[in-house]
């Protein structure tokens, strides 16, 4: 593999070199460059434990070169060694090297890649390998992948490989087409209708070597999707099914129960108003190239996910983690903006955005009267399709209003309601389901061109987990920098001596491509979640610089 490496950078760099010795050849050179740098310090108050190295460093760099109908890459990654909470058992993660490679042919119809790749077919339900660095998700395919262009409108993936695990691949290998057709594009006639259509399908399968001594494990596990996408004006309809054979594994309790997965999602939006409706159903969608692997590692397809991302800090300490061995969801989101210059819009006019989302899992028969439900080496449980299960997982009512009351002043009020079923997206027992209120009010003051000064006040309450929290951020913005001062404070903790202050101070600069930030303070443990993906993060405290640029 090393030999391979240098002899790919080899030819990268004899076609750089001869980049500056040729005139007006259109070739190009781009990249970017990210360093995240933490210094640690023991701090007992909140459960922030001593590392052996006081400076941890996650750091990557992406490096590509195009010209004309090709183009190719690396990313070179230090982990020296990984920053606490990004999975890291045995220190797997640890290392320096180029884990992605990647060279890339194209001309009108015809598209081939070699080496690493990402891809998604339709909604990802069964296949998508995909990047998420804040995670520390990386399941890059190692490969073949060829798109081709049939007719107009007419669409045809395939795949074939490895993914990627952390510096090494997975022992699954996965085999995947997927195609798609835009009737508007292969008819002429309805080219310019304002009714469109679409409808794609896809098929996956992975083999992995039987290893297990007491099951007889399927070595071929397939899986297959058909979609559908319609769209009139200002009305939208989308919808996947997908179903899967048998795949037992210890996470599913190794029983043959075969797997299927349904999402629906409909908008409507015109000036001022729109509307998001949405629904997911699964049931034992867990679907990996290795079948002994855990948390976010070798996942093939990913359950999008039914709940909001909050992006305000104390209504993201309670986030939904997707749950692909069973859920079932519902979303509604309603905007409407209040017009300019009316009583109650105001000048510039008012924003309302009501949410709501519920998940409950999935209801779960026998099989038989002697066979409990998830038993090892049978079918495991019946499930009638599309059945609610009485459990719930996860409930979410927001209401924002936001509103530029002049030039210079804007502000954003929320408030959120969630029901968190603690023991299940914590992996934990005996735990009471968490029921919180929040209080948002995030106000922008504009002193004139280029700077600005951003408030925000949160509260959170509840009677479960930790109590009450309160939280206050100061942030000042000039040409080139900022600045931030940050406390989360625990005042409500049912234990009167562990009621912490998270604080943090920061400042950064920025010019073109480059960015600098540094920072000092605390971090509350807890769980991050991305796209319904979620990591543990633990407490910490301690000096923070990250560094980043493009070219």
């Amino acid at each position: 593999m090393r030999k391979v490496i240098i002899l790919f950078l080899g030819l990268l760099s004899s076609g750089i070199f001869s980049l500056y010795a040729q005139e007006n050849n259109g070739a190009t050179i781009t990249g970017n460059f990210q360093s995240d740098i933490q210094y640690y310090i023991e701090d007992t108050d909140i459960g922030a434990v001593a590392v052996d190295e006081n400076v941890l460093v996650n750091s990557w760099a992406n490096f590509a070169y195009s010209q004309g109908n090709f183009s190719a890459g690396f990313r070179y990654e230090g982990y020296m060694n990984s920053l606490l909470g990004y999975p890291n058992m045995g220190g797997i993660n640890d290392g320096i090297g180029i884990p992605i490679k990647w060279a890339m042919f194209s001309n009108e119809n015809l598209e081939i890649t070699v080496g690493n790749y990402y891809e998604q077919f339709g909604n990802g339900l069964v296949f998508r390998s995909y990047e998420e660095k804040t995670l520390g998700v990386d399941n890059a395919m190692m490969g073949f992948r060829v798109k081709y262009t049939i007719a107009p409108g007419v669409y045809l993936k395939g795949i074939i490989g490895k993914q990627r695990y952390y510096w090494d691949y997975g022992p699954g290998l996965i085999r995947g087409v997927d195609g798609e057709i835009q009737f508007n594009d292969l008819i002429s006639s309805l080219a310019e209708s304002s009714f469109r259509f679409s409808a794609g399908g896809s098929f996956v399968s992975k083999f992995q070597e039987e290893d297990n001594p007491i099951y007889n494990l399927p070595q071929n596990v397939g899986s297959g999707a058909g979609r559908v996408n319609m769209s009139f004006k200002g009305f939208n309809l989308s919808s996947e099914y997908a179903y899967k054979i048998n795949d037992p594994s210890p996470e599913n309790n190794y029983i043959y129960k075969p797997g299927q997965a349904l999402l629906v999602n409909a908008t409507y939006s015109q000036k001022g108003f729109g509307v998001v409706l949405g629904t997911k159903w699964v049931d034992n969608m867990l679907f990996r190239s290795d079948r002994n692997a855990s948390l976010s590692d070798l996942t093939i397809n990913l359950m999008p996910e039914i709940s909001r991302n909050h992006t305000y800090t104390l209504p993201a300490f309670y986030p939904y983690a997707s749950q692909p061995v069973g859920e079932w969801g519902v979303k509604a989101n309603v905007f409407y903006k209040i017009p300019k210059k009316s009583l109650i819009g105001g000048k510039y006019g008012t924003t309302i955005s009501l949410y709501y989302s519920r998940v409950h899992d999935i209801e779960r028969l026998r099989v038989s009267d002697t066979i409990p439900v998830l038993s090892p080496g049978t079918l495991g449980y019946n499930s009638d399709f599309f059945s609610i299960g009485d459990d719930l997982f996860y409930q979410d009512m927001t209401i924002e209003i936001s509103r530029k009351w002049n030039k210079k002043f804007y502000t954003n009020i929320s408030y959120v309601n969630l029901i968190y079923n603690y023991n299940v997206l914590r992996g934990v027992a005996g735990h009471d389901d968490v029921y919180a209120n929040i209080g948002i009010l995030d106000m922008t003051y504009k002193i004139k061109s280029g700077i600005a000064v951003r408030t925000e006040f949160q509260g959170l309450f509840t009677d479960q987990d930790e109590g009450n929290w309160g939280l206050g951020l100061v942030e000042l913005t000039i040409p080139k920098w900022f600045f931030s001062v940050f406390d989360n404070w625990n005042y409500g903790n049912p234990d009167e001596n562990d009621r912490p202050h998270y604080m943090s101070v920061g400042f950064g600069y920025v010019s073109g491509g480059n960015r600098i930030q540094l920072s000092y303070g605390k971090q509350r443990e807890g769980v991050m979640c991305i796209g319904g993906v979620c990591r543990n993060v633990p407490a910490s405290n301690g000096f923070m610089l990250s560094i980043s640029s493009t070219f």
